[in-house]
């Protein structure tokens, strides 16, 4: 088993293995010291890995109540935290307890909050079940929710206890949700990697799979490094928003019919080409990352009002006062983070 440690203000392992789903309750039992544990998952992971996971939990003494709720970033919101806290109560959930979330990025999301601030803080475990939340979202402590307004509004950082991380878990995966994950793996290439953007390169969506062990590991590690960089998204981590800025604008403006990892795609594209029309980046770099996306059957732009979509961007949570951050790369491995009004945004966006 590959174990990977991160120190941030709570120090806490991530444990790689194909079919660690089946040890979760061995793993588990050496880590915590409550016996009882409140599932939270989503209806197509509660389908697929539930039972598992519940099987090797009892076995090892734990006591095991599961809440399920339907799949989908349009059930990361207040309405359903609300149904998760009253699942709780009901189910006599002590600041003792620990809760566990089964399933991808909404179901780390919205369970972490809810393990935040449930009787003001509560311990809980990640167990991601997709490849998005097995190289981003589950690790480094973000926890959140969606408002009317916009993606991620209301949260709190928040870090697990461990995150149980099983790779054999993507080959269920659909070719849509595969895709998804290799836009926040690409942005990892970007942003600091060369060779793992080179390895993206030499593969395809119909390959991939071939080497998923080695991308799960390399895009968690270089997570690890830059949450230990900086846990509270003061400086450094802010790279970790490369495409996102405009992404979670995209994401928005089709109320979330788009997935996360297409608008984050597009997002990433956008934002370079605006570098490049400024002279930050090369034409040969935008070219590569476009073919990379595309060889992932990623989109790479879209026809929505771009107006509408800097607009969108002056509610991001990564807006200070009058001014907003993003992210661009002069060269693949290497990200800038630019400051900048939200005027000299938009001028920067569309020019």
């Amino acid at each position: 088993m590959t174990q990977i440690t991160v120190n941030a203000s709570q120090s806490y392992n991530i444990f790689i293995e194909h079919d660690v789903l089946a040890k979760c309750g061995e793993i588990l039992s050496s880590i915590l010291n409550t016996k009882t544990l409140a599932i939270i998952t989503d209806d197509i992971v509660n389908s697929l890995y539930a039972d598992t996971v519940v099987t090797s939990l009892t076995n090892h003494g734990f006591k095991v109540c599961k809440f399920v709720f339907p799949n989908g970033e349009n059930s990361k919101n207040i309405s359903v935290l609300n149904e998760i806290y009253d699942f709780l109560c009901k189910n006599n959930i002590t600041r003792t307890d620990c809760l566990i979330a089964l399933g991808g990025g909404v179901v780390g999301d919205i369970t972490g909050f809810a393990a935040a601030t449930f009787l003001r803080g509560l311990d809980y475990v990640q167990i991601p079940t997709t490849l998005l939340s097995q190289i981003d979202s589950s690790v480094g402590g973000k926890t959140a929710v969606n408002l009317s307004c916009g993606k991620n509004l209301v949260g709190a950082f928040k870090q697990p206890e461990c995150v149980i991380c099983d790779p054999k878990t993507l080959i269920t995966l659909s070719k849509e949700l595969l895709s998804d994950g290799m836009a926040e793996a690409i942005k990892y290439g970007m942003i600091r990697n060369e060779k793992l953007f080179e390895l993206f390169e030499g593969h395809t969506i119909d390959n991939i799979m071939d080497c998923i062990d080695k991308v799960v590991y390399r895009c968690i590690s270089i997570k690890k490094d830059v949450v230990e960089a900086d846990e509270f998204d003061k400086g450094e981590r802010m790279i970790l928003n490369f495409g996102h800025t405009l992404g979670h604008a995209i994401e928005k403006f089709y109320d979330y019919k788009i997935s996360h990892g297409n608008a984050v795609a597009i997002g990433m594209c956008l934002i370079t080409e605006c570098a490049y029309k400024a002279g930050i980046c090369d034409v040969e770099m935008l070219n590569r990352l476009i073919s990379c996306i595309k060889a992932y059957n990623l989109p790479y732009k879209l026809d929505a009002n771009i107006n509408a979509l800097v607009d969108l961007c002056s509610n991001d949570k990564k807006r200070q006062s009058d001014k907003i951050s993003f992210i661009v790369c002069s060269k693949i491995g290497h990200s800038i983070i630019k400051k900048t009004s939200v005027d000299d945004f938009r001028s920067f966006i569309l020019k």
